[in-house]
């Protein structure tokens, strides 16, 4: 694998830390601005929402521009969005700079996915997903821990701080990562079909099958995961300075997840699907029965991180293979359908924690699972 596509994954790096931080942060950031855990957790689908949006916008004004300053424009109001978010005593206004910031990311992201694919040879595309990702994941592994116990020593305005500042050596990577030449999809890619037909690509049933499972895996990991905290201090009866270890231990196991399937994902992605859907579902309904006893919890997280990125990461490298005939959106529709996800299950989760406690958001992730085997079983021959 290029350098140069590792140095993306350090600006995914960031990001990643930003978009997930919140699930370490949840209660003191209610307790702060005066609103509910379940309130305080549509930030987490406030920022989904941004990037829902801000994924097939920003690819379609990038259609023709260069890569490298796309890219560090981005960077730029990403990191603008955190120093609002860290200044701001208005739940209001922490809500705009969240769904400002996820803009940002979604038009990062939706570029730099286009722009790794066109770095490797074309049926390594899910090994490059899997490098790429891999920010996202250490993201959970050491971003978001960290966020979470520097927001329980110093406040957690100090973590927003911490993204805005971790915005710097990631605009350096991509300065020193992207060639100077890599222009957009659409100058690079000779006969590049219009706008209308590469929209067209998502009447294609193999794509709308892959983006669909994309949206209820990750709306079941992140129903889970926004809430996680309550689940450790409350359910499991810990301390809250273990929250950052459960993230550790959630994180490690998506690492891991998410780099073995980016060796299979290209060569036997029904496997992953047929093997890792039900396993998650069951770490879910196991979460919801055992999650009381602490040992128990932490092995559960790291599964459950292992499975959920693993099978997560898979359905959108089928999504890029599905988009091969939309090439300057493809990007976009893997983005799409991982936030769909992300606005879908932090919104149930927050409904379901406001209903029954800790143990709702958990039940949505079973849920939501489930629903994804169910498409599994009637469509990988499609897949």
């Amino acid at each position: 694998m290029p350098l140069a596509l590792y140095l993306l994954a350090l600006a995914v790096f960031a990001m990643g830390t930003s978009e997930f931080m919140l699930a370490g942060l949840v209660p003191d950031l209610a307790a702060d601005l005066d609103v509910t855990v379940g309130t305080a957790g549509l930030l987490t689908s406030a920022f989904a929402v941004g990037m829902v949006v801000g994924a097939p916008s920003m690819a379609v004004l990038a259609r023709r521009r260069p890569v490298r300053p796309t890219l560090l424009g981005c960077l730029a109001v990403f990191t603008g969005s955190h120093v609002v978010g860290a200044l701001t005593s208005s739940f209001a206004v922490l809500l705009v700079a969240r769904v400002v910031a996820a803009l940002a990311n979604a038009g990062f992201l939706a570029v730099a996915l286009g722009a790794a694919t066109r770095l490797v040879d074309a049926d390594r595309k899910g090994r490059a997903l899997g490098v790429l990702l891999s920010g996202t994941t250490l993201a959970t592994v050491v971003g978001v821990p960290t966020g979470a116990l520097l927001g329980a020593v110093l406040g957690w305005r100090a973590t927003f701080w911490a993204v805005a500042l971790l915005c710097l050596p990631a605009a350096l990577g991509v300065v020193h990562g992207v060639p100077e030449h890599d222009r957009s999809p659409g100058e690079v890619v000779r006969g590049a079909p219009s706008l209308v037909r590469e929209l067209a690509t998502l009447r294609t049933p193999r794509l709308l099958v892959a983006m669909l499972l994309g949206a209820l895996v990750n709306g079941g990991t992140f129903a889970a995961f926004t809430f996680l905290a309550p689940v450790v201090t409350d359910t499991a009866g810990l301390d809250a300075l273990w929250v950052p270890a459960a993230l550790v231990v959630f994180g490690v196991g998506s690492f891991v997840g998410v780099t073995v399937a980016g060796r299979v994902a290209d060569r036997r992605p029904r496997a992953v699907l047929r093997l890792g859907t039900p396993l998650l579902l069951g770490g879910w309904v196991a979460l919801l029965v055992l999650s009381d006893r602490p040992v128990v919890l932490f092995a559960l997280l790291l599964v459950q991180g292992a499975a959920g990125f693993a099978v997560g990461s898979t359905v959108i490298s089928l999504v890029l293979y599905a988009g091969e005939d939309a090439p300057t959106m493809a990007g976009a529709y893997a983005t799409v359908a991982l936030n769909v996800g992300a606005v879908l299950g932090p919104a149930l989760g927050g409904a379901a924690h406001g209903a029954v406690g800790a143990a709702g958001p958990l039940w949505v992730a079973a849920g939501l699972t489930s629903a994804a085997l169910a498409v599994v079983a009637a469509s990988v021959r499609l897949l």
